[in-house]
């Protein structure tokens, strides 16, 4: 039975905000009980979104008992985290979750909706043992087994990621099935076939979800831009804007292609009014920095104290990004490495091989980047742009 539900997309095109590599500005809050009022939703009344969560809230209030409903409103909760870029959508959805806890032994989306909320805390091997169990309980759906995929490939461990994905292409439409699995070759030394295997899927499913259709594209942009092929990627980031759909992941990588590709000025109007997201952030204030935009100092100074009160929390989900702030913005190298390599400890997803590489090399301590060197040796990676930077710190002592 294949199952073409439309949310099925999310688990990959979120593998980075697993990793940390979309990290966001706060350590999700949970309220006390479901009378606690923290805040108004940050989002627009006129949202979508928001008066739906808003309405279901209100039916909550009169049925507290109602397992559904308190599982559907987790999901949108969490589904607006991930779109808006707001950790506190994640607070709230774990809120609304707890009081099941203790009764929801046996209910596929309560372990579906549980493993999103730890695997976002970096719980990861909670969360795979929550989403294998929602996939027990409903061994038809492919959702689960999209969500352990993307927590193995953000621990690196792609055997088993690939085994996921062959168990999803029974459940879901080809095109989905086709795209986990070109994500793991992609990474695996299997780049250019990947590539084209995944380019003439996408082309022979335009039919396809406007969700999957930007997370598709997404990816062949990605790849297309490691085999260099530039005006290539850059029309797949663009069919994947096409697409209509608000996507943080999708707007950080397409920023980074553009600040790659020396071109800051488009990265400060596609980024517009996004200063809530870190990532989003950063990349407006790089690009700010490379026009000498006036706004590019508030812009660092809100990132200088969002990371500031991650640290004096514990809240490690944000190392990556600090790192490349501490190396791209403060010109700090030393303690960019030293960031860099404690998110590296739990997380190795290409990105955070990237930043450890640059910061070690930058302060001078290449064999900091061992762990890194080894992945990409190991997992057979290709990158050009890494693929440079290990020969440079193979030239500095560190094992090649």
């Amino acid at each position: 039975m294949r199952v073409p539900l439309k949310p099925l997309f999310k688990p990959l095109l979120m593998a980075l905000l697993v990793s940390g590599g979309l990290a966001v500005h706060a350590a999700p809050y949970t309220p006390e009980n479901d009378n606690v009022v923290v805040e108004r939703l940050p989002g627009r009344a006129s949202d979508p979104a928001t008066r739906r969560v808003e309405s279901l809230r209100k039916q909550l209030a009169a049925r507290p008992d109602d397992a559904v409903l308190r599982i559907e409103i987790a999901r949108r909760y969490f589904d607006m985290a991930m779109a808006q870029g707001d950790p506190r959508y994640v607070g709230y959805a774990s809120a609304t979750l707890a009081p099941l806890a203790k009764t929801a032994a046996s209910n596929a989306d309560y372990d579906m909706a549980l493993g999103l909320i730890q695997q976002f805390s970096h719980a990861f091997e909670p969360a795979l043992a929550s989403l294998a169990k929602a996939a027990a309980l409903n061994p038809t759906s492919p959702e689960p087994l999209l969500w352990r995929t993307a927590i193995f490939m953000v621990q690196a461990r792609y055997a088993e990621a690939a085994a996921e994905c062959v168990r999803v292409v029974p459940l879901a439409e080809p095109l989905l099935g086709t795209g986990c699995s070109a994500y793991v070759e992609a990474t695996t030394g299997q780049l250019e076939p990947a590539f084209q295997k995944l380019a003439g899927a996408v082309k022979a499913n335009p039919q396809a979800s406007a969700e999957l259709l930007l997370w598709e594209n997404t990816r062949l942009a990605e790849m297309a831009w490691r085999l260099q092929r530039f005006d290539v990627a850059e029309g797949y980031f663009k069919s994947a804007l096409q697409q209509g759909v608000t996507d943080q992941f999708l707007l950080g990588a397409y920023a980074d292609f553009l600040l790659a590709r020396q071109r800051p000025a488009e990265v400060l109007t596609l980024l517009g009014d996004w200063e809530r997201s870190d990532i989003l952030l950063l990349r407006l204030a790089l690009a700010g920095q490379a026009v000498s935009d006036k706004r590019s100092a508030g812009w660092a100074a809100q990132l200088r104290d969002r990371f500031q009160a991650a640290a004096q929390r514990g809240d490690r989900l944000h190392e990556q990004e600090a790192a490349r702030f501490e190396l791209d913005i403060e010109s700090n190298p030393a303690k960019a490495t030293g960031l860099a390599s404690r998110n590296y400890e739990v997380q190795k997803e290409p990105r955070d091989a990237d930043i450890l590489m640059r910061a070690a090399l930058a302060a001078n301590q290449a064999k900091l980047a061992q762990p890194a060197l080894d992945w990409l040796r190991t997992s057979r990676y290709e990158d050009p742009v890494m693929a440079q930077l290990a020969s440079q710190l193979a030239s500095k002592g560190a094992r090649p």
